[in-house]
């Protein structure tokens, strides 16, 4: 019988860089399937207990983790090795005191730094849509693939603190002037500006964002930052 699911396995050569993989001693490592995160900005969740955060040394042990619901992502056992990790999310180990959540760091796309316990409950998920449904209530859908139904007034490039897993919305955090935001992408992946102004996007170039950072200004496209609260970060990013 032919497989519908597409290739479980990518070559090393070919895997992202943020992965954190050694390119030369094998040819294949495993991929991640479709889900929250787009392929390519997310990391497998056997790929990241054996190379990431180096807790076992083998993918047989990470198997067993996995299979044996030692892993929690954003509150949720999660038992399968291709799980797409992406930004923002929360990983907890069985057995493991530390947790983690995802962030850009250092110009890499994402890194695992540790957060306090106290904030394994909270994540900001930025808005990608917004649609009107029956009785008028709006759905809202976010970058991590989920999806609410809420009275909440948002616009598409808010971002929202949320509760996991229950998908509570604790706090909308408004894109626009004075914000603070997280890069996520690029060479600036994992600095905080300060939004200086909002430029409408064209039909040739995309919504854009001048961002005061550091001692410099960058006009960057809107879709590669993450609005992290007004002041300063809401939750611990670093």
């Amino acid at each position: 019988m032919v497989s519908i699911a597409g290739s479980k396995k990518l070559k090393r050569q070919m895997a992202p860089q943020f992965w954190g993989i050694n390119r030369k001693n094998k040819r294949f490592v495993i991929t991640v399937k479709p889900g929250p995160h787009k392929k390519e900005f997310s990391i497998p969740s056997a790929v990241f207990l054996r190379d990431t955060l180096k807790i076992v040394t083998t993918l047989r042990e990470a198997k067993s983790s996995i299979y044996g619901g030692k892993v929690k992502i954003d509150g949720v056992v999660r038992k399968s090795l291709h799980h797409a990790i992406g930004l923002m999310d929360v990983v907890e180990l069985q057995d493991v005191s530390d947790v983690y959540r995802l962030v850009p760091t250092d110009g890499k796309f994402l890194k695992p730094v540790k957060i306090n316990e106290s904030e394994k409950t909270k994540k900001i998920v930025r808005v990608k849509s917004k649609s009107t449904i029956k009785n008028g209530k709006m759905q809202i859908g976010f970058h991590d693939g989920r999806s609410t139904i809420s009275d909440t007034q948002v616009n598409v490039g808010d971002s929202c603190l949320i509760q996991i897993p229950d998908m509570k919305i604790l706090e909308v955090l408004k894109l626009e002037k004075d914000a603070h935001v997280l890069v996520t992408r690029g060479v600036n992946a994992g600095k905080i500006g300060k939004i200086e102004s909002i430029e409408d996007g064209t039909f040739i170039l995309p919504k854009r964002i001048l961002l005061s950072l550091e001692e410099r200004k960058i006009e960057i496209p809107a879709d590669v930052v993450m609005v992290i609260g007004k002041e300063g970060p809401v939750i611990q990013i670093k």
